[in-house]
């Protein structure tokens, strides 16, 4: 008879990894990300334009940088980046997120980002995140998954942007960044 996997929850993935070495649980399975150069560029001008829109006005909320996100007892997520809106920006920044951002942004990763379009973007969406953006630097596209509306069950708003397009939202107000900027090599 063969072995049968035992899928982890969240409490044995946080017993058996460190903070910051880029393993992520996903359906119960521990994944590492290895991020080349240009994940670390991409994520890098994110960061900066999010956080230069955010430094611009008060209310703006909270972005960050790879945190572990609890979806469901077995995933926990790192994401690229995370925006929190103001009244959801947690009280105590040396503890993980106690609820989902508002936005999530996964940059590709040939490690992960089977997991990304897959069965992350699935437990995003069925999780309550309001808005993921999905960053292709092979195609040179943001995949952008969101909500109409707060009471929307589902990502109903999908879109594909691509070079000469503006990423924005309107989570974000003011918010805009050219593709063209983002994937210029």
């Amino acid at each position: 008879m063969g072995a049968t996997a035992t899928r982890l929850r969240a409490e044995e993935f946080y017993a058996r990894t460190v903070p910051g070495d880029h393993k992520q649980l996903v359906d119960g399975e521990i994944v590492v990300n290895e991020p080349k150069l240009i994940h670390a560029l991409l994520q890098g001008r994110l960061y900066v334009a999010l956080q230069a829109w955010v430094a611009a006005g008060p209310g703006r909320g909270f972005v960050s940088l790879p945190t572990d996100v609890r979806m469901d007892e077995h995933n926990v997520y790192g994401p690229d980046l995370v925006w929190f809106r103001e009244e959801h920006v947690p009280a105590d920044l040396d503890a993980y997120p106690e609820h989902v951002p508002d936005l999530c942004i996964e940059v590709r990763s040939q490690s992960t980002w089977r997991y990304d379009i897959g069965a992350k973007k699935r437990v995003y969406e069925s999780g309550g995140l309001p808005e993921l953006w999905l960053v292709d630097d092979t195609a040179g596209a943001v995949l952008v998954y969101r909500r109409s509306s707060p009471r929307a069950p589902t990502f109903d708003v999908a879109l594909e942007l691509r070079a000469g397009e503006t990423l924005e939202s309107p989570q974000l107000p003011g918010f805009a960044l050219s593709t063209g900027e983002l994937f210029e090599r």
